[in-house]
């Protein structure tokens, strides 16, 4: 079994305390690898070698044009190794291999290109109006990065929430502290390694395993971290926040969702059933935008319930190693109760289940749960109001789209969202209506590194992606250079002073 290290100020090291965990293989509950549990000083030690290595200027001083070559470079290292990144997220997250192969491990490759070369292109001079009261003066807005940065990143997607965090962070010239999930942390660790040999400067990218407990609070409230960055729970949220108040650091949170798919009545079924399976069942339903709430017309229920019974049959669970599998476990026990609590909840709260809710009985082994779908819900059950991060879709009925864009918007989440419709003006119109962060018509869960992504409500602050989310990454500073000379041209100087 290999044993990861903590990767501080470009040297990988054991904890302080040489403690270590297994991670555990969900689909097959078998340990993969061991890895060390951080402590508050190899903590602070990782944020200050960040701290180090900003103020030294040896990343922020340096152009972007080279901190982009240096990048780059991970980049083709990375894509030279996507198959072995893709084995190792898959066994290590419980996601099919089939997704981290043809999706995460690929497309987090092209997110990280793309957002490095946004960044080169962003400008970092951003000319004012011209002022000439009371006297001729220039004016800009010089951008710069923002510091000492903390990434604090989830479970269901571990690299390419990494590369989220990463790549803004670097190429706008800011040193980061990564703390990825303790149950899915190698390919993060991965990262580590690719940036050390791929010359990145010492301190620039610190990757640190522990709790959040630990290793959270200590990056949300040192005073030498100057930005924290959280995907997570709209709970952690909250508690991020708090912490980083008392030394008022700058956050951006993408958090939790409970999305709502809108059906309307001249859908093409076949997309739209299709659509809301994608958009629930994905990762077992493990996706923060995930669309757990669809909202069907009374006018076609009935058939719209029809077709997703059947279609429902047609996803595959089993071994996460074989292609043919299209969906895996939750990522642990203790998720797994979690999700099975919410089944029983959505059962003795009066909701019809249509299939699944239970362990399935040929996989004796792994944190595995049906595909499980509800109907006759209320938007006021719990089911309907409370993120479960599993795979559980809640069908509610409306009489007619106001009601129903009521209902999507009855919730103290808005992350994403779906309308399918064959007319799109119509559909446009409706997710204008809807507040959420994005909406898809016709479609589920596809995310553009050029477009912004974040959330509505209680669902995040700020944007990741596109050029919104390289510009969370950097400071806004105005100069103003005078160009009234000689001095007695400067009369507001006599405003405290007599000649």
């Amino acid at each position: 079994m290999e044993k990861y290290q903590l990767y501080v100020d470009g040297k990988f090291a054991d904890a302080e305390t040489g403690e270590t965990r297994a991670t555990i293989n969900p689909a097959t509950e078998e340990p993969i690898a061991l890895v060390p549990v951080a402590t508050r000083g190899d903590t602070r030690r990782a944020v200050e070698a960040a701290r180090a290595s900003f103020d030294t200027r040896v990343w922020s001083g340096m152009n972007v044009k080279d901190r982009a070559k240096i990048l780059m470079r991970m980049v083709e290292s990375l894509a030279r190794r996507q198959d072995e990144l893709a084995r190792l997220e898959s066994a290590d997250s419980g996601a099919t291999i089939r997704k981290t192969s043809m999706m995460d491990i690929p497309i987090g490759i092209e997110h990280f290109k793309a957002l490095v070369e946004l960044g080169e292109r962003i400008p970092t001079y951003e000319p004012l109006p011209w002022i000439d009261m009371p006297a001729i003066s220039w004016n800009f807005v010089n951008r710069e990065p923002i510091g000492v940065c903390a990434g604090i990143i989830p479970w269901n997607f571990p690299f390419m929430m990494a590369v989220w965090k990463v790549a803004p962070a670097l190429i706008m010239g800011n040193s980061m502290i990564l703390k990825p999930a303790t149950d899915t942390p190698l390919t993060a660790l991965e990262l580590a390694r690719t940036a050390a040999e791929c010359g990145l400067p010492p301190g620039v990218l610190n990757v640190v395993i522990g709790s959040g407990a630990v290793v959270g609070e200590e990056l949300c409230t040192n005073p030498m971290v100057d930005k924290v960055a959280l995907t997570g729970s709209t709970e952690t949220g909250r508690r991020v926040m708090k912490l980083a108040a008392d030394t008022v650091k700058k956050v951006t949170l993408e958090l939790g969702g409970k999305s709502p798919t809108i059906i309307c009545d001249d859908a093409d079924l076949d997309v739209a059933v299709d659509g809301a399976l994608f958009g629930t069942f994905f990762h077992a339903g493990q996706v923060c935008e995930s669309g757990t709430r669809c909202f069907v017309p009374a006018s076609i229920h009935d058939e719209f319930m029809g077709r997703i019974r059947e279609r429902v049959t047609h996803i595959r669970l089993g071994d996460t190693a074989d292609y043919e599998t299209t969906m895996g476990p939750v990522v642990s026990e203790s998720q797994l109760k979690r999700v099975l609590g919410y089944i029983e909840t959505g059962r003795k709260e009066g909701a019809r289940l249509v299939c699944g809710g239970r362990r399935p009985d040929d996989l004796k082994k792994g944190w595995f749960v049906q595909p499980t779908i509800f109907e006759q819900v209320s938007n006021r059950a719990t089911i309907a109001q409370e993120e479960i991060f599993g795979p559980v879709l809640a069908v509610i009925t409306y009489r007619d789209l106001d009601e129903a864009i009521a209902m999507a918007n009855d919730s103290i989440y808005g992350l994403g969202g779906a309308v399918f419709s064959r007319d799109i003006p119509k559909a446009i119109g409706i997710a204008k209506r809807i507040r959420t962060g994005t909406v898809w018509i016709n479609d589920f869960h596809l995310i553009n590194a050029l477009a912004p992504f974040g959330g509505y409500k209680q669902s995040g602050v700020g944007r990741e992606l596109g050029p919104h989310g390289l510009l969370e990454f950097t400071q806004v500073k105005h100069i103003h250079v005078d160009l009234a000379l000689p001095r007695s041209k400067k009369f507001w100087y006599d405003y405290i002073l007599n000649d």
